[in-house]
């Protein structure tokens, strides 16, 4: 499949870009990708939720009352859950939400999406490019010229370049990653994927082993 390469100025610049189909163009699995995607969910937990119980709270062990001839239920403790101020029962605890899944199923998954984005026609090649200081004005200038600027847009680069990830961080809607990076839920969440030339490669070789 081929798609022609823009420049940062939104202009083609007469050469198109050939995409696998492998990677581009196969038959989405939607299993694969909600597994995935519940993954990346997962992790994004940290699972440090707890309360603490009876056997936590700091209070006196003193019983409260002598145990019959009050008309009340008994009380052994000030920390009993049912006094305000004592231990909550069956309180959450910290819990591990990672999930494990294998590499072939998270491949699929991602390939699945980009097929996805492409059968939507929401993937485009733009050349490589750097900035030469980090700049939110002129990054949001590229967005401006690619139509993007009120859409969420994920750019995927070859390598790390720190003043054009710098230059988005601020930007709400839009992330920048390298090739390495790419998971499923970030090409589902972008209304458009922007791959720069340098990234295709490292892409195909990823999803391709």
């Amino acid at each position: 499949m081929k798609v022609a390469v823009l420049d940062i100025k939104g202009k083609e610049t007469g050469r198109k870009a050939e995409l696998s189909d492998a990677v581009f163009k196969i038959e989405p699995n939607e299993h694969a990708i909600y597994l995935d995607v519940k993954q990346y969910l997962a992790h994004q937990r940290q699972g440090t939720h707890k309360s603490k119980e009876r056997n936590e709270i700091a209070g006196s062990t003193r019983k409260l009352k002598k145990q019959k001839g009050t008309g009340t239920a008994r009380a052994g403790s000030i920390k009993s859950p049912v006094f305000r101020g004592g231990g909550r029962v069956f309180g959450p605890r910290p819990k591990d939400y990672t999930q494990k899944l294998n590499k072939n199923l998270k491949r699929l998954a991602r390939k699945s999406a980009l097929s996805l984005k492409s059968q939507e026609s929401a993937i485009m090649v733009v050349e490589d490019f750097n900035l030469d200081q980090p700049s939110t004005k002129d990054f949001k200038a590229v967005l401006k010229a690619l139509g993007l600027e009120n859409k969420k847009s994920l750019f995927v680069l070859g390598d790390t370049n720190n003043n054009v990830y710098l230059s988005s961080r601020n930007l709400k809607g839009s992330e920048v990653v390298t090739n390495s990076e790419l998971s499923t839920y970030k090409i589902l969440n972008a209304n458009n994927v922007v791959l720069l030339e340098g990234a295709l490669e490292g892409i195909e070789t990823n999803l391709n082993k």
